[in-house]
């Protein structure tokens, strides 16, 4: 393949690394945010996702990056929610006084990154591309450098973070010492019928680095404390596009590096549904803290894409690309909904902070319901039909262990649906605890832009959100 023809299959991931160059130089010089400077950010943005759409497929670079229509799928979501990112971001910074340049250089750059993983076809393009999504979202949970929390959020998410690296990085070393190539094509080729235990033992732990980037459990220990100090905004792009793309890298590893392994690497996986679904289920019913449960129930909705992922084959990963775009909006417009909430300046981040709110803002307080019954699994909203399409998937499967697992994770959905009916209870029937402030325009229509998507857009939507997921899970396996 030509120089120009590798070019043109990166070119998405091209123009925002330009995009972003370029933005360094003009913040550095300009010092200050304009709304042209976000503008620009965002137009880079969106057409990175254009170009993602209608770019060419192939692989370039010698099968190191692939672009296929699951990388069109994911990098089309992760561009466009990174651009409701930097918008939101914008926003709320500029409303404290504290808006900075470099704000939109490190969405940009971390959808490089994301964009960069949901293309890997190599265990060293992954990484680079993992590196560079987490460099910049360590930086943007400490964006705030003067506020304690969001200091302590920072250095907590870099210093777990290095350390799953480096267990991601042992697992990639030992599957090169065992197959003899980084290239997923290579290793699916080395693997196919026989399955050596040095091989094994590598999947598993480059599995385990992979779950802390989801924040799947047992290694979502630093999903509360960074949802609790980061901005409201940097967590709402935190539970969306970044966990888009670790879901891709799930699926990369698995379908294209380790197709021929779905029995070995299916158990590990159900474990880690399970244990998130239930974590985060039980753990969510102690918070008071919005975005501490909205952690939790992060973990649980992992939880619930892993049991797709564990499916395999293109039924169980079209399940899982559906979902996570259905949970992308929601978690979204949840997050632009409490930014746009405060009270005599104060933020509103706990459910005693809700009370009454439908007295208030009822606009607000509907949307925040339409995302809470949505999460809780309730039909017909978006939450619903994407949990529909992960336990058909594995009920369908013929896997007795996976058939149970869907059932536990059944049992789980529950359990968690009491938090968000507490909350429901407190916005509709406390009384309220004061005045709210007058919401931030943007984040608002955001906001009530999701709630119509979860119902009743989400049934149009999935007209056309169907077929798309199909044709991206049926390009995974063929490197």
């Amino acid at each position: 393949m030509t120089f120009s023809a590798n070019i043109s299959l990166v070119l998405p991931e091209l123009v925002l690394g330009v995009s972003a160059l370029v933005l360094l130089v003009w913040g550095a010089f300009s010092k200050k945010t304009t709304p042209v400077f976000t503008g620009a950010s965002v137009l880079a943005l969106l057409v990175a996702a254009v170009l993602a759409a209608i770019g060419p497929h192939g692989h370039a670079f010698n099968g190191v990056y692939s672009a296929d229509a699951a990388a069109s799928y994911a990098k089309v979501a992760i561009f466009l929610f990174s651009a409701l990112a930097v918008v939101l971001g914008d926003r709320w910074l500029a409303a404290r006084g504290d808006q900075k340049f470099e704000f939109p250089v490190l969405v940009v750059l971390s959808a490089v990154g994301m964009g960069i993983t949901a293309s890997a076809g190599d265990l060293i393009s992954l990484y680079i591309g993992v590196e560079l999504q987490s460099l910049a979202l360590y930086v943007l949970a400490a964006f705030r450098r003067d506020d304690a929390k969001a200091s302590e959020a920072g250095l907590k998410y870099f210093v777990l973070g290095a350390l799953s690296s480096g267990i991601l990085l042992y697992g990639a070393s030992l599957i090169y010492g065992f197959a003899g190539s980084t290239r997923f094509a290579d290793i699916a080729a080395a693997s196919h019928g026989a399955h050596g235990l040095g091989l094994l033992f590598g999947l598993i732990f480059v599995i385990c680095g992979l779950a802390f980037k989801v924040s799947a459990a047992p290694f979502h220990m630093w999903t509360p404390d960074v949802y609790e100090g980061a901005p409201t905004p940097v967590v709402g792009f935190f539970a969306a596009a970044p966990k888009l793309a670790a879901m891709m890298m799930f699926a990369r590893v698995l379908g294209d590096a380790f197709p021929d392994a779905v029995s070995q690497w299916r158990q590990v996986l159900i474990i880690a549904a399970l244990l998130s679904v239930f974590v985060g289920a039980f753990a969510g019913l102690a918070q008071t803290n919005l975005k501490r449960l909205w952690a939790y129930s992060s973990i649980a909705n992992v939880g619930y894409a892993l049991l797709g992922v564990a499916t395999g084959g293109e039924i169980g990963l079209h399940s899982m690309l559906v979902f996570m775009v259905l949970y992308m909006v929601d978690v979204t417009g949840f997050f632009a909904c409490l930014q746009a909430l405060s009270r005599d300046g104060k933020p509103m981040e706990t459910i005693e902070d809700m009370a009454g709110l439908v007295k208030e803002r009822p606009g607000i307080a509907l949307a925040m319901t339409a995302f809470s019954l949505s999460a809780l699994g309730l039909p017909p909203f978006s939450g619903f039909w994407a949990k529909f399409y992960v336990f058909k998937a594995a009920m369908g499967s013929g896997d007795v262990p996976l058939q149970w697992a869907a059932v536990l994770g059944l049992v789980g959905s529950v359990v968690a649906a009491f938090y968000y009916l507490r909350l429901i209870k407190a916005m509709w029937f406390d009384a309220p605890a004061g005045s709210v402030d007058k919401p931030q325009p943007t984040a608002r229509a955001i906001g009530f832009a999701a709630a119509l998507f979860s119902f009743p857009i989400v049934l149009a939507a999935l007209v056309w959100l169907d077929p798309a997921a199909k044709v991206a899970a049926a390009a995974f396996g063929h490197l």
